[in-house]
């Protein structure tokens, strides 16, 4: 069936909205459960392709990496040449990788397929929620996203125990091959409830030189990141790489300053709770992007659990996650952005570094307990932090700060992915076997990686973002400057 097949026109009951937002959430679902899934199998990978389980990390930042090299194309494309068309066309290219990955039989193939799955990836998000806001008038917003945001609710809880189950009934392959399904539903749905829309074809020229600048500066800072300390290129290529990725980060800057609509908006960061959440949330997720590598290694490999056993301890994260999200908005309102945000970056980074400690003796509940506190304190860290970031920008600029938000998260996962594979290529030693007191350090130092959000966090005002999380202000709104 075409993607340029009549759809239905757009249908404003609470029906149609909701067969929208379900259709475009279908597929983030796959996505969703495959990420969440692959970490899981990482272990059984590794045995598979008879590498270093270290090694294992570039199949999950060679993914994020991609999402934060396409993520700021998505929007203009969308606009150009059809929001349903580009969502579709993503489909299509994350279910080839998906195929591609099953088919993989040693590690160089799947770094590439899950490269073309992440080219996939990275329009899918952006361009769904797009159809949705498009779709959907304003009254029904709020219930339509809701729907819409369903898959990061429910995608952490079923990927791990799915996969766990297909690797004790099947061969890895499958973890992969389950996306195929799951994705022809979902574009039978969007092709048969979202509306075709029309492209604008009076869009201003794509940023091309920006784009090809700012991936080469993202790609490069990320390939130095994931290489050092594994010789997995030598010294000289990895200071070529590294002066390539400044070189073009500086001409990104100069060139974004007399680009009308650059494809990153730097500018944006002279707003101070946008530029927190940006700096804040790039040391968190430098410190928990870690933990889906870090973790499936210490239990199925360290401790010696099955994928199913290792799948429900950490369906315990999964849970937390879930059930911090009543409770932000009220907590938000009770004590504040800057308050919230303290404490939750504390717990966050205590709880972050607790595996660490774990041992063959330690009981599988207290574990299980200690994940689920750890997604808990995430949660409500990381919904602080993504709330107050649009705090003060202005309304014309929420579409570009939504895509540089975007980016660097991305770009924060995949160095900490990189940075937990460092730390634990240090602490393991030359030729040493993954035992579980080798864990102690690396999930210590994703803990005071993260630590470091404290500072940046404790320089907001007490009532920033007030407006917002529905907080009564403690202090006079004008600063002293503003009163003069």
């Amino acid at each position: 069936m075409s993607s340029d097949q009549p759809a239905p026109s757009p249908d404003p009951s609470a029906l149609g909205t909701r067969l929208i937002a379900l259709a475009v959430a279908s597929a983030l679902l796959m996505e969703f459960i495959d990420s969440t899934a692959l970490s899981t199998a990482l272990p059984t990978l590794a045995r598979a392709f008879s590498v270093d389980p270290i090694h294992l990390k570039l199949a999950l930042t060679s993914y994020i990496l991609a999402l934060a090299v396409f993520t700021p194309a998505s929007g203009w494309a969308a606009e150009r040449f059809g929001a349903r068309r580009v969502f579709i066309t993503a489909m299509i290219v994350f279910l080839v990788g998906s195929a591609l990955c099953g088919l993989s039989r040693n590690l160089a193939a799947l770094v590439a397929s899950r490269i073309l799955q992440g080219v996939g990836g990275a329009m899918m998000t952006p361009v769904a929620r797009l159809i949705v806001v498009g779709s959907t008038p304003k009254d029904k917003l709020i219930r339509a996203m809701g729907w819409f945001t369903m898959p990061a609710l429910v995608g952490p809880l079923i990927g791990p125990p799915l996969a766990g189950l297909v690797l004790s009934v099947a061969d890895w392959p499958w973890i992969f091959y389950l996306n195929l399904p799951i994705g022809l539903l979902g574009m039978t749905a969007v092709m048969r409830f979202v509306p075709r829309g029309q492209p604008n074809k009076e869009m201003g020229r794509f940023d091309t030189l920006g784009f090809l600048l700012s991936a080469l500066a993202i790609s490069g800072l990320v390939v130095v990141a994931e290489t050092a300390g594994l010789s997995l290129l030598p010294p000289w290529a990895q200071a070529t790489v590294l002066a390539l990725s400044v070189a073009a980060g500086w001409l990104y800057l100069r060139k974004a300053k007399i680009t009308p609509r650059p494809i990153l908006d730097l500018d944006l960061l002279k707003h101070r709770t946008y530029r927190a959440s940006l700096l804040g949330g790039t040391f968190v997720r430098l410190g928990i992007g870690a933990s889906p590598f870090l973790l499936p290694l210490l239990l199925q490999v360290a401790l010696g659990w099955s994928p199913l056993k290792a799948s429900a301890v950490t369906l315990g994260a999964g849970v937390g996650t879930l059930i911090a999200r009543p409770f932000a908005a009220a907590g938000l309102k009770r004590f504040g952005f800057r308050t919230s945000l303290a404490v939750f970056v504390v717990a966050t980074a205590i709880l972050t570094a607790v595996p660490g400690f774990f041992t063959l003796a330690t009981p599988m509940a207290v574990m299980a307990a200690a994940l689920f506190l750890a997604g808990f304190a995430r949660s409500n860290q990381f919904i602080a932090a993504n709330t107050i970031a649009y705090a003060d920008v202005p309304q014309p600029k929420v579409a570009a700060a939504s895509t540089l938000a975007a980016v660097s998260q991305q770009v924060g996962l995949a160095l900490g992915v990189s940075f937990g594979g460092l730390m634990l290529h240090v602490a393991r030693g030359h030729g040493a076997h993954l035992t579980p007191d080798r864990f102690t350090w690396p999930f210590v130092a994703i803990g005071l990686v993260t630590l470091l959000a404290l500072p940046v966090y404790l320089r907001l005002d007490r009532d920033a973002g007030a407006e917002i999380s529905g907080r009564v202000r403690t202090t006079d709104p004008l600063s002293p400057r503003e009163r003069v």
